[in-house]
């Protein structure tokens, strides 16, 4: 399987990696970021991630840790009333494109309408194509992502990378362009330690499949055991590790919630590792 190139490429791949910025609205994001209900300070810390050199703006108003035990469901009504305030005004004030971080296709749809460009499906590999017919319909560009149930893998690189293909498949079928599909194998959502460190060291056999893969590694809990215990607030070094890491080893897009200290990672990683004129 491979993408094809169309006359409305998403984004300059290979030619520098691309910087998704994480934006919360959301009460109970597990970095304790989520700014769910306001609106003013969503746009601002918007604003400073675009000044920061985010390509992306990906705005979610659900966590994704609805399968740990004791999560109570966000109503599509409530996830709309966090999200659709946001994306109107970010859509009309800045110029990178939004991104709509959701597992529901009914948000998404409303999303693109309100100005969104991106979907960010956090559940591709579980749904039934539903998401990726929202895309398709709006011609946005898709992340699929792996989302993992159990952290039960007997080989998590080859595993997540059958999911994957299969959900890439599902999308195509349902009329996504092979231009506009990015896959994302989940560090972090549903697995352990181990099987993280193994798909970042091993993403040159996610590469095999021929679309943009995404990382995003941003305070992820792995890196705090490897840091002896370190909050989600002291995971800025471990998360520049993996996002040098991560370029080095074929990711072409990241996805971080500090963007700033980022950004200088990404600018020197792709300067030692992309034959273009990023250091200039």
């Amino acid at each position: 399987m491979s993408a094809a190139v169309d006359s409305a490429p998403v984004f300059p791949w290979g030619r520098r990696t691309c910087l998704m910025a994480i934006l919360n609205v959301t009460p109970n994001s597990f970095s304790g970021d989520g700014l769910a209900g306001d609106v003013e300070a969503a746009v601002q810390r918007a604003r400073q991630a675009a000044a920061s050199g985010a390509d992306v703006i990906d705005v979610g108003g659900e966590s994704t840790a609805y399968y740990k035990p004791g999560y109570v469901p966000v109503t599509e009504t409530e996830e709309l009333a966090r999200v659709l305030p946001v994306i109107e005004r970010l859509a009309g004030e800045l110029a990178v494109p939004i991104s709509i971080d959701t597992r529901k296709p009914e948000v998404a749809r409303q999303a693109l309408r309100a100005g969104a460009a991106w979907v960010n499906n956090v559940e591709a590999v579980w749904d039934d194509g539903a998401m990726a017919a929202v895309a398709a319909e709006h011609q946005a560009p898709l992340v699929i992502m792996h989302y993992g149930r159990e952290a039960l893998y007997t080989d998590v690189v080859l595993e997540v990378r059958d999911s994957l293909e299969r959900a890439a498949e599902l999308a195509l079928g349902r009329g996504v362009s092979p231009a506009r599909i990015i896959l994302d194998p989940g560090i972090g959502f549903g697995k352990g330690t181990r099987h993280n460190l193994a798909l970042l060291r091993r993403l040159s056999e996610l590469r095999t499949l021929g679309f943009p893969l995404l990382i995003g590694p941003s305070r992820k809990r792995f890196l705090g055991e490897l840091l002896g215990g370190a909050p989600e607030g002291e995971r800025l070094e471990g998360t520049e590790a993996a996002v040098a890491v991560a370029i080095a080893h074929g990711a072409d897009a990241v996805r971080v919630h500090d963007v700033a200290p980022v950004a200088r990672i990404v600018r020197i990683a792709d300067a030692i590792v992309r034959s273009t004129d990023a250091a200039n």
